[in-house]
């Protein structure tokens, strides 16, 4: 199976080739940007990535095999001229949970909608530059390294914010460090990145 970076490499005189990239990555690239925006725009988010990918396939770092981090940071970068959509989303699905909760009319439900309430706001008031690290770590499934490379920052930059925000969050949701759950993936790259 061919690398990503041989993939784009071979794209550069047989523009075709591009497409094995694509068929290797759009479903999480697709995802990722549904989460964030909404299935329509994913849609179009999809289509612009690889678009743009294709395009600036000569500027690719040769020297990494895996394209993904680089596709989540173009997508992420298109991500932002949405951020008013993104926004109005936010609201709208915090609108649609406490109209859901309330009408259970239980004390959970109630508890719930609050939690809602405060995480919501919580995220919506991070910088842009720390949501998109959460969230490429959280729903891109990222490592650090990844989210470095996504976004164009050193690891050590990406390890402050996710603490940073790790702390807003938990906060928000009224908990303790020692309450948080771990999901398999490490948080720290290896020494010496």
């Amino acid at each position: 199976m061919s690398t990503d970076s041989e993939i784009i490499r071979r794209a550069r005189d047989h523009p075709a080739a591009f497409a094995e990239l694509y068929d290797r990555h759009a479903v999480r690239i697709h995802r990722f940007a549904a989460r964030r925006l909404g299935e329509q725009t994913a849609d179009d988010l999809l289509s612009e990535t690889f678009t743009v990918a294709f395009e600036r396939r000569e500027a690719f770092d040769a020297s990494r095999d895996d394209a993904l981090p680089w596709l989540y940071g173009i997508v992420t970068t298109l991500i932002k001229r949405y951020r008013r959509l993104e926004a109005q989303l936010w609201r709208a699905e915090q609108h649609a949970d406490r109209v859901h909760l309330t009408t259970e009319h239980s004390d959970d439900a109630l508890e719930a909608n609050l939690a809602i309430s405060r995480l919501s706001g919580a995220i919506r008031r991070l910088s842009a530059a720390d949501r998109d690290t959460i969230l490429l770590y959280a729903w891109g499934d990222l490592d650090y390294e990844g989210v470095a490379v996504a976004l164009g920052v050193p690891i050590g930059t990406v390890r402050s914010r996710i603490n940073r925000v790790r702390r807003i969050l938990r906060a928000a949701a009224g908990r303790l460090a020692t309450e948080e759950v771990e999901h398999g993936r490490p948080d720290v790259a290896p020494q010496g990145s």
